[in-house]
């Protein structure tokens, strides 16, 4: 079904695959004459040309990229205004899309949400900007009909931020990251390895995107196969699976933890320009004769069969058929795996109990956003529920189509009406079921989504609280088949169905007579509307001599997510407020934490203030009487602050909030074994905090310790990697600590104490 190849790998005339081992010399030479070298044919790669495109240095191995095109959406555009405006934004200088969709319910907090959105729309106003009104299009459906283009570039503060299907290498980052295109700063990286991914043969009926998706998932996360890679797609099989198809598998990319995808395109991505009357924006786009690859994939679409990513992650997969012939004993699995992850004793996580009579029954199903909400998938679900019905008991169905535009066509060819009278429910455009703030199940129940991610408390539910639920992850056709079984989980496989497939007529007069287009007409004029909730992120220090760190939270867990670092939910609706949002930092893992970090933060308060912290925080005497035996230092030139400990923090989503609220409690560094995420360290070193890395197994600090870091600013300044850190008890622990590569105008950001600062000492 799926091959990874061990080493790198040669492809040849786009369809054949010769693995980079001892016998590819001689295997290049008897099909080529004279081959061209490693670093040549790595150089034909599709990524390789559209980095170098948008590369603005003179180095290829050190990029500095400029973006055509961004967007946000409206729990991230106001923190991104806010940051730009602070550090000098006078107008947006490409296309920026500030979408409403992840806020759109407007029902937690009172006026907040519909404020932030007035505030979006008088920033399209003054600074040049693309305004989406709530329910109009998720972020990425939005960019995909509207703003997409073959061998372009998008940047967006999300991190599904994929558009690879049309030809477009899109990047999901931090916020910080948008603020440096606004103002006509760069993308600074080293130049990603590119891996691979031969698609062969066709999906059989009843297989959906979804399904090809977790497969891929579940084969490359555990091994970090293309962690802060690019996938590049190809194959005779991408010509076997429709453009919406391509969409589907695309966007799940993030899952693998890679940092961005880019496909082949050919007369089917043509003509989806041409439905969307954009025809300019198509490009034939493929390897070269001879391309280099560092990895290689291989899939076989006609071998996959519907898939279920168990709770709580999506590589979490098996085949539906293999779960329910292996019931009892994956589902041990699973609740042992799960108790681990959500370490609670006010909770008891079971699976089991949904049993009955031998087969797997759950409570929901939910078909939405940028993975399911596609027309394909909707259709395709239809054409199952047709003539059904979902039952009047415990299980429900909800359906959200991805654009207005999508609603109207599923609406004209009969879709929408023959969902609704199966049992259904349809809603509009709204990513709320993706991370908690929509159709959020009852205690102990498990729902079933074609969405994008299933970490704890992505549907919503408060383990803190003593409330769980879990999601599993299935492709919209087996999700519609469980539902005419009434919850009983069934591969769509094992549905006798006719897909009628409907054609899909776009429809651009629905933006034109709802959606704001300002670019390249920015009125300075506008005045910004700033609704009571919507605050300056507070003034942050420059980075001191010396720093002495408190351990606020130790985390074991083999990787940490942002949701468990900052909650997605209801928590969405701060987003605004930097100090706000901060109460609810780790709220869901360690809810002990923020008061921890307050503590701490007096004294460094205090220090700013000119007073001597020691004073406001009782046990920072020892801590500084102990350092001062062996170093000469002063309370006044040594920064006090926090930190957390955490194995692999920064899984999943792109948001800055999972870093910055640890910067506005006082925290100025993370420790980690490793980052899961380029975007998540890039949050880090954007709000000036550390991206320390301990390499040794044994902690040699509990929670609760001081860290004494002498010397950081100049270790930073002469462009060191290491640190000599010392744990402060009755004498001092010595243990060393990493950094990892850092850019000049980084290391410059940590210095500065946060990206705003850096801007403006500029």
């Amino acid at each position: 079904m799926i091959k990874l190849y061990n080493t790198g790998a040669y492809l040849l005339n786009g369809n054949e695959i010769v693995a980079d081992d001892e016998n590819a010399a001689a295997i290049l030479k008897q099909k080529l004459g004279n081959a061209p070298s490693k670093e040549q044919a790595s150089q034909n790669t599709m990524a390789y040309n559209i980095l170098k495109n948008h590369n603005t240095s003179d180095n290829m191995e050190h990029l500095k990229i400029k973006f055509d095109r961004m967007a946000s959406h409206d729990i991230t555009y106001v923190g991104i205004v806010q940051t730009a405006r602070a550090s000098g934004l006078e107008k947006f200088p490409m296309p920026y899309v500030l979408t409403n969709c992840h806020n759109s319910l407007c029902a937690v907090g009172g006026t907040i949400n519909e404020d932030d959105h007035l505030f979006g729309l008088s920033c399209a106003k003054k600074y040049g900007g693309i305004y989406v009104p709530a329910h109009q299009a998720v972020i990425h459906q939005y960019m995909r009909e509207m703003m997409s283009g073959v061998g372009k570039m998008i940047l967006g503060s999300d991190s599904h931020t994929r558009y690879g299907a049309l030809g477009t290498m899109a990047i999901g980052e931090g916020g910080p990251e948008l603020v440096k295109q606004l103002l006509c700063k760069t993308y600074d990286i080293d130049r990603p390895q590119v891996v691979g991914v031969y698609l062969t043969g066709k999906p059989i009926a009843g297989v959906g995107p979804q399904d090809v998706a977790l497969a891929i998932i579940g084969a490359v996360f555990e091994k970090g196969y293309v962690k802060n890679k690019i996938m590049e797609f190809f194959g005779d099989g991408v010509e076997n699976i429709s453009v919406d198809y391509r969409n589907g598998i695309d966007v799940m990319t993030t899952e693998t933890t890679c940092l961005s995808s880019v496909w082949k395109t050919d007369d089917k991505v043509k003509q989806w320009y041409a439905l969307h009357g954009r025809i300019e924006e198509f490009a034939l786009q493929q390897p070269g004769n001879i391309a280099y690859y560092d990895g290689m994939i291989e899939v076989d679409l006609s071998k996959i069969r519907p898939m279920i990513a168990m709770p709580f992650h999506p590589s979490n997969v098996y085949t539906i058929e293999e779960l329910n012939a292996n019931l009892m004993d994956i589902l041990d699995e699973v609740e042992k795996t799960g108790a681990k992850q959500l370490d609670s004793d006010k909770i008891t996580f079971t699976l089991k109990d949904k049993v009955k009579n031998g087969a797997l029954y759950v409570e929901q199903g939910v078909i939405a956003g940028c993975a399911g909400g596609t027309y394909e998938n909707i259709c395709d679900a239809r054409d199952i529920l047709k003539g059904h019905s979902i039952g009047t008991d415990e299980f429900a169905l909800s359906v959200y189509p991805s654009s207005q535009p999508v609603f109207v066509s599923l609406a004209e060819n009969g879709a929408i009406a023959d969902i609704m009278i199966a049992g259904a429910t349809v809603r509009s455009a709204f990513c709320g079921p993706c991370f908690g703030a929509g159709d959020v199940p009852a205690n102990n129940c498990l729902s079933i989504r074609h969405s994008t991610r299933n970490f704890p408390n992505r549907e919503g539910s408060k383990i803190t609280n003593g409330q769980i639920a879990s999601v599993a992850l299935m492709d919209a056709r087996s999700i519609a088949a469980t539902a005419i079984n009434k919850g009983k989980l069934t591969p769509a496989t094992e549905i006798d169905v006719n897909y009628t497939r409907p054609e899909y007529h776009f429809n651009d007069e629905i933006y034109k007579n709802r959606c704001y287009f300002g670019f390249n007409a920015p009125d300075s004029t506008t005045e910004l509307k700033f609704g009571p909730n919507i605050t300056d992120w507070p003034a942050m220090s420059n980075l001191t001599e010396n720093i002495v760190l408190k351990v606020v939270s130790v985390i074991t867990d083999p990787v940490t997510t942002t949701d468990e670092l900052i909650p997605s939910g209801e928590t969405s609706s701060y987003r605004s407020n930097p100090l706000g949002l901060a109460e609810f930092t780790l709220s869901r893992k360690d809810p002990t934490y923020v008061g921890r970090a307050k503590e701490v933060q007096k004294a460094e308060k205090a220090r700013i203030a000119g007073e001597a912290p020691t004073q406001v925080y009782e046990e920072l005497k020892e801590v500084f009487a102990t350092i001062q035996k062996q170093f000469d230092i002063s309370e006044k030139d040594t920064g006090i602050g926090s930190t957390i400990y955490a194995v692999k923090p920064g899984d999943g989503s792109a948001r800055e909030q999972a870093a910055s609220c640890q910067k506005v409690l006082g925290g100025w560094a993370n420790i980690a074994s490793e980052y899961a995420t380029k975007r998540y360290r890039s949050n880090l070193i954007n709000w000036g905090m550390l991206p320390l890395l301990l390499e040794q197994k044994e902690l040699p600090f509990e929670n609760g310790d001081y860290i004494f870091i002498p010397n950081i600013r100049n270790i930073i300044l002469q462009k060191q990697s290491e640190v000599t850190a010392y744990v402060v008890g009755k004498d001092m622990k010595q243990f060393t600590l990493k950094l990892g590569d850092l850019t000049d105008d980084e290391r410059k950001i940590i210095l500065s104490g946060c990206l705003i600062n850096f801007y403006k000492e500029a």
